[in-house]
């Protein structure tokens, strides 16, 4: 007999509830089975386990004779069709489909994130409008010494690491993300300097305390294109930890950091961010335009500061 105990009551009640018990001449039940299977083959499906007491059998050859047959397909194939459409809901999208999805919105300002997109640059959905403009990474990464070592947080598709790396500079570039490591790599490649990159899959925030370097440089998750719609964007929005938090992690890492923020941001608290060394770091902020419209802010701590 199977065990039923450790099943919560309420599913054993919706089992009870769900059986039907076959009687002979009774054409009825056939077409109640028929209603049945597909709630019980959704238990079958791993939603709780169907003990086979509580499973009804089929009916006979002569009870089918019997019973009025609907004008309906067999419940088995029924249920492959609900399993099959289930199966398709369930599965993950594409994460390049999506970024195909995506890219109408912003492919008239591919050139300006990556100048040899035509070459096969390749981006998900999330770095079509999480990519730093490549006129801007190039900025940041000039500000950087030649043959110094980069700790690039948050790679995403490897914008900034590529210019960092076209510097001459050697760049471990930490992503969570194994899809935009992928594409980071296969960008890298594209530009030619995909030796002076180490990509590193993993949680920045883990990695930094074994992490020493010459420079840091951040740039996480502004939120999405909602950010635009802020009045006045604040550190505590960063993601995925807010930015007085990403940046300590940072300084135990190098005495030079530079984060990208949003056009928007409190700049009264990315100054303060100096002021959590002792003695304080030197600052400098300078506004980012591409095309005359205002982008984003790079700040500068420590040497990097003019």
């Amino acid at each position: 007999m199977a065990k039923i105990s450790a099943t919560p009551r309420t599913a054993r009640r919706r089992r009870r509830a769900n059986a039907v018990w076959l009687l002979p001449n009774r054409p009825h039940c056939f077409l109640r089975l028929l209603a049945t299977i597909p709630q019980i083959s959704r238990y079958r499906r791993g939603l709780v386990a169907v003990p086979p007491s509580f499973r009804p059998t089929l009916p006979t050859s002569e009870e089918r004779k019997s019973a009025i047959q609907p004008q309906t397909p067999s419940p088995i194939r029924d249920n492959e069709v609900e399993t099959t459409s289930r199966q398709e809901a369930e599965e993950p999208q594409d994460p390049d489909a999506e970024g195909e999805a995506v890219a109408g919105k912003y492919w008239a300002h591919r050139h300006s994130l990556f100048s040899l997109y035509d070459r096969g640059v390749r981006m998900d959905a999330e770095g079509w409008y999480s990519a730093t403009p490549e006129a801007i990474a190039a900025a940041q990464a000039a500000r950087a010494a030649p043959a110094g070592l980069v700790v690039d947080a948050f790679a995403g598709v490897g914008g900034n690491s590529i210019q960092f790396a076209a510097r001459g500079c050697y760049v471990v570039a930490v992503e969570i993300d194994p899809h935009k490591v992928e594409l980071a790599r296969h960008n890298a490649r594209i530009y030619g300097v995909e030796d002076m990159i180490e990509f590193v899959v993993g949680d920045f925030f883990r990695l930094a305390p074994y992490l020493k370097a010459d420079l840091v440089f951040l740039s996480p998750p502004w939120g999405g294109p909602s950010y635009n719609q802020t009045p006045m964007y604040t550190l505590d929005m960063l993601m995925p930890k807010d930015g007085y938090t990403t940046f300590q992690a940072a300084q135990k890492i190098a005495p030079n950091v530079i984060m990208f923020l949003p056009w928007n941001v409190d700049r009264s608290q990315v100054e303060e961010l100096c002021w959590l060394s002792s003695p304080p770091l030197d600052f400098e902020s300078e506004e980012n335009y591409i095309q005359n419209r205002f982008k984003g802010i790079t700040a500068c701590f420590g040497n990097l500061a003019r």
